[in-house]
């Protein structure tokens, strides 16, 4: 009896530790849909988001930014609609929307207000965004993303 209320203790230590790292993990392991993920587009005095400067891997974020680049869709396996925005804290990310699973972002143009919900993979020029669609398997967080009064998932 002793030994699992120990075992209990620690699990619960784990926990509590592992969501102070990444409290959207917490989210995730407790079953909470109400909490809201990290924004990336919040007012800052220094250059770059916490979400970016602790080297973030696979973390759901949501915010806005500006078009500051259209590129070419990345044909290579599932076909991604790609486009790089600036967050009002200067950072750029880079926008990888399964074209395959979701529709493409119509009439986007450079300078236009896109925002996002998604999965954020750190790189060095500022991360990536992906998984802004719905996941059709339902096991991962479905994403989006708003372009002139529509959402595209």
């Amino acid at each position: 009896m002793k030994r699992a209320g120990v075992l209990g203790l620690l699990l619960v230590m784990l926990i509590a530790g592992m969501a102070q790292y990444s409290p959207s993990l917490l989210s995730r392991l407790t079953g909470g849909v109400d909490t809201p993920p990290p924004a990336v587009d919040e007012p800052r005095t220094d250059d770059a988001h916490p979400t970016y400067q602790r080297h973030h891997h696979r973390q759901q974020i949501t915010g806005s930014g500006r078009v500051v680049a259209l590129l070419a869709d990345d044909r290579d396996g599932s076909r991604h609609q790609r486009f790089i925005l600036r967050l009002a804290s200067g950072q750029t990310l880079l926008v990888a929307h399964n074209i395959d699973l979701a529709p493409r972002v119509r009439r986007l143009d450079v300078g236009d207000s896109v925002s996002f919900y998604g999965e954020y993979v750190w790189n060095e020029q500022g991360g990536v965004l992906h998984w802004t669609h719905r996941d059709p398997q339902g096991s991962h967080p479905g994403g989006w993303l708003e372009h002139r009064g529509r959402r595209y998932q």
